[in-house]
């Protein structure tokens, strides 16, 4: 039996939603460890010493990596959902991106965004569009696949 657009059969994933899997994992990894740095006072503190792997964080930031990975993990399910997923790290990443060139170093800076920060929000947003975007010819397992 083919996958369509919009489900997979017996576990045949496109590339895209392992991709997506890859990225949800890995987003909600990363948002549970930044726990372990920040702790879970003051959320929207500002303290570039708080970093994880270079990258500046704070409580808040560390909930929406939780959430973006979580999405990811549910939306990888379909290559629809998983095209969904794309969409939303493309635009919402791209957005961070652009909040992360205004907000970078102001106290006002809710995410505590740096300049690490927003290389990898810019990367993420290209990851994004390759997953809504790329080509599907076959499942990973080597069954059609329709898109």
């Amino acid at each position: 039996m083919a996958a369509t657009a919009g489900n997979t059969t017996s576990g045949a994933r496109t590339w895209p939603q392992l991709l997506a899997l890859a990225f949800g994992a890995i987003y909600l990894l990363v948002g549970i460890v930044g726990f372990f740095v920040t702790g879970f006072g003051d959320f929207f503190a500002h303290d570039t010493n708080r970093t994880l792997l270079g990258f500046e964080i704070n409580g808040m930031h560390n909930v929406v990596h939780i959430v973006i990975g979580a999405a990811g993990l549910l939306l990888a399910r379909t290559l629809a959902g998983a095209r969904t997923y794309g969409w939303l790290l493309a635009v919402g990443y791209g957005a961070a991106f652009v909040y992360g060139l205004i907000a970078i170093g102001k106290t006002w800076d809710f995410l505590s965004i740096n300049a690490a920060d927003n290389v990898l929000h810019v990367l993420t947003a290209v990851v994004g569009l390759v997953i809504a975007l790329g080509p599907v010819r076959n499942t990973v397992t080597g069954r059609a696949s329709r898109v």
